[in-house]
């Protein structure tokens, strides 16, 4: 797969995937790591090829961190959304456009989604709410979501275990990938019979179907 380092107005990136590839997923990063993390590197590079562009790209506290060396706390949710909504205007048409990424950058993206009109959403490890609080739902937009979508999530994530999401109201246009004893990180134990490579190519499966199926625009 190719992959290079680019610019989207003011904010980096990372490229893998054909330039002329008919759909552009651009991922964002969770809240505690880079978008090179090895997470990130194993997805773009196993999702990219010529029919799928995949861009990466950092929120501003993270790139602050790659740059500057500071460990500050993710920005805030309108800085978030905000840089969502630059990376997505300066990427290409938006009905060719599939936006998400893991945990935080996944969910961020669902909440601009619909105003964007791109084609399609992917979540990874979508934290649905806190480990260990239960009731402080992140659910609300989901309800009501226009976009397709697709959320990746291991049976083990405490982000929102399969007979929590079970009871969500979610909208009929996401589809639910449960991927076995996975954690947050689709991680499975070493006692599950499953690998952590195992997992991983599932959920690139998954997410390739996905794509494959979505209405692009020409």
């Amino acid at each position: 797969m190719s992959k290079e380092a680019a610019r989207t107005g003011e904010i980096e990136t990372i490229v893998n995937g054909a330039k002329d590839a008919r759909i552009t997923l651009i991922l964002a990063h969770g809240a505690g790591a880079a978008m090179d993390h090895p997470f990130m590197n194993a997805i773009a590079e196993g999702v990219a090829g010529k029919d799928v562009r995949v861009i990466r790209f950092e929120f501003p506290y993270m790139a602050a961190r790659r740059f500057g060396g500071k460990r500050g706390a993710p920005d805030r949710e309108p800085v978030l959304m905000q840089t969502w909504r630059e990376v997505i205007a300066n990427a290409g048409m938006p009905g060719r456009i599939v936006i998400g990424g893991k945990s935080m950058g996944g969910r961020i993206a669902s909440m601009v989604a619909d105003e964007a009109g791109v084609a399609g959403l992917i979540c990874l490890g979508y934290p649905f709410h806190p480990p260990g609080s239960p009731t402080r739902l992140r659910t609300a937009h989901l309800q009501k979501l226009r976009t397709p979508a697709l959320i990746v999530q291991g049976t083990r994530d405490t982000f929102g275990l399969p007979e929590e999401v079970a009871k969500y109201p979610l909208a009929r246009t996401i589809r639910l990938a449960w991927i076995a004893d996975g954690d947050h990180s689709l991680k499975p134990r070493a006692r599950s019979g499953h690998t952590a490579e195992q997992n991983m190519e599932e959920a690139i499966a998954r997410m390739k179907e996905f794509l494959a199926a979505l209405k692009i625009a020409k």
